[in-house]
């Protein structure tokens, strides 16, 4: 696996050349020059020497490394660490990744892990706006977070696809032999993961417009307003889902009770119906010689035709309450 996405030198916001992650001559951060380094899933001695020539905290270079953080920031002097979660939706699931920026004067360095779409995108647009990129490594930083929280949005999309899918299937009774409750287990699992994902960046957003983080100035607070804007959005639409998926859960119930009622109904009108018969054959069956019409010549006909009768007459009636 090449672990090195790209390594690039840029200069007022234009691309000079592509760097040799190994050639520490040129790794050297200069003023008004900006190195953007990707990484996917690199092996703890990649990051060792980054850790040296950037001067990054051994913590954070242990946070990149094992990729099993919460979305988070932290300032370690003068390096930014973004901890963010990476959301796909493949082969109808949820596919969950994770990327991690370290954020400096003259430099970004981004380390991506599991599900992720690339990247490649977001530098080619940063690099068709020169203008934008000058800002530097704060708007790259933007623009990658920007990146990531959008791609929340189809998954939330198909997230609410498939709850609408499971309620009108459970509504028109077609959810018969399908395990319904652990789809829904499932969602409910996926929407925790969502929110997981999306809940600490509304604080993250705040805390880098407060301008009391380094390597971030002033002319990107709109940006980073706009994800905090669109994190908002994804939590509002993530609490309806799941308030959506517990009323799914209380129909389901409901709509079960209904049906076990309806069974017990259907359960107790037979065993109404069985039960004169059973009891008139009881009754004639018992061994007394004086009994009335013990000698009758029609007694045994007699008493077909009114087991029958009864039972037509409770057949009827329930039939009529809806019993049966």
């Amino acid at each position: 696996m090449n672990h090195v996405v790209n390594c690039a030198l840029y200069q007022g916001g234009r691309k000079i050349r592509d760097i040799d992650i190994n050639d520490t001559e040129h790794m050297k951060v200069s003023a008004g020059q900006l190195i953007w380094i990707g990484l996917l899933e690199p092996t703890h001695d990649m990051l060792l020497p980054l850790q040296h020539l950037f001067g990054l905290h051994e913590l954070a270079i242990e946070d990149a490394y094992r990729a099993h953080q919460r979305p988070k920031l932290e300032v370690y002097g003068d390096t930014v660490f973004v901890a963010m979660k990476t959301c796909q939706w493949l082969d109808n699931c949820l596919a969950l990744g994770e990327t991690c920026f370290f954020v400096g004067r003259g430099y970004i360095i981004s380390v991506r892990h599991g599900k992720s779409l690339s990247y490649t995108a977001v530098r080619d647009r940063c690099e068709h706006a020169p203008d934008k990129l000058k800002h530097g490594e704060d708007f790259i930083l933007y623009a990658l977070m920007d990146f990531i929280v959008d791609n929340y949005f189809p998954v939330i999309d198909a997230l609410e696809e498939k709850v609408e899918e499971l309620e009108e299937s459970i509504f028109s009774g077609k959810d018969q032999g399908r395990d319904v409750l652990g789809e829904i287990a499932l969602l409910r699992r996926d929407l925790l993961d969502m929110r997981h994902a999306v809940a600490p960046l509304p604080d993250i957003c705040q805390r880098i417009m407060r301008y009391d983080v380094p390597a971030m100035d002033k002319g990107t607070q709109p940006y980073f307003r706009d994800i905090y804007d669109h994190s908002n959005i994804l939590m509002d639409r993530i609490e309806a889902l799941r308030e959506t998926v517990k009323s799914v859960v209380e129909s389901k119930m409901l709509m079960e009770s209904m049906r076990q009622n309806d069974v017990m109904r259907r359960l107790a009108a037979w065993a109404a119906m069985l039960a004169v018969p059973t009891m008139v054959a009881g009754i004639y069956g018992m061994n007394f010689d004086i009994m009335p019409e013990l000698k009758w010549h029609y007694g045994y006909l007699f008493a077909l035709l009114l087991m029958a009768g009864i039972c037509s007459i409770l057949y009827w009636r329930f039939k009529k309450s809806g019993w049966l």
